[in-house]
């Protein structure tokens, strides 16, 4: 009688250290995406900043310069109402993300917004390349207004890659955290279960 009260004070140990167990995974996990998102939200605040400054300025010195300058100033104004847009609609979306405490989500989560922030450094590149080409164009043609938006595509691709390249540094860098988390998690035959010390 005696063994069968430790067996089943021992069952209820162990399932209630699994049970606090799983609480501290899914708290650390909610307290990890929180971070992921608000370093989105920063992202997108200072994209947003970075775009309303250029349309002010570009939209005032395109009213007071002339030629390639302003062909410059002008592609400044356009390419950030794009960016403006973006900048809003990703802070719109970190927003609404409510932080999950599930082990799968997290992981992808972690995973999708890596693979954006490569992709978009990929696209960063061909703009500046294509910056160039009108550059190179203007020059060819003596069009010097597209010329300066030809400058000015290559100067948005620069800020886009080393911002694309931070972000994805700074997400990298979060997403090695993960494991920590994770260190009391094993998976087995059975499927998961939790690492107890008794």
């Amino acid at each position: 009688m005696k063994n069968l009260w430790f067996g089943f004070i021992f069952i209820f140990l162990l399932t209630t250290s699994q049970q606090v167990f799983a609480q501290d995974q899914r708290i650390g996990l909610k307290q990890y995406n929180k971070a992921r998102i608000q370093y989105n939200k920063n992202g997108m605040l200072i994209l947003g900043s970075w775009a309303i400054g250029n349309i002010i300025w570009g939209g005032i010195m395109a009213g007071r310069t002339s030629g390639e300058l302003r062909g410059f100033n002008q592609m400044n104004a356009y390419w950030n109402s794009v960016n403006l847009l973006i900048a809003g609609l990703g802070y719109y979306s970190a927003m609404k993300e409510v932080p999950s405490g599930d082990f799968w989500e997290t992981l992808q989560s972690q995973q999708n917004i890596e693979k954006i922030l490569l992709v978009n450094a990929g696209l960063d590149v061909a703009y500046m390349a294509g910056g160039l080409y009108m550059l190179e164009r203007g020059r060819r043609l003596d069009n010097i207004r597209l010329s300066g938006f030809g400058k000015s595509v290559i100067m948005q691709g620069a800020f886009l890659m080393t911002f694309d390249t931070v972000k994805f540094l700074i997400h990298n860098s979060h997403g090695k955290e993960l494991p920590k988390i994770l260190e009391n998690i094993s998976l087995g035959l059975g499927g998961f279960g939790f690492k107890v010390m008794l």
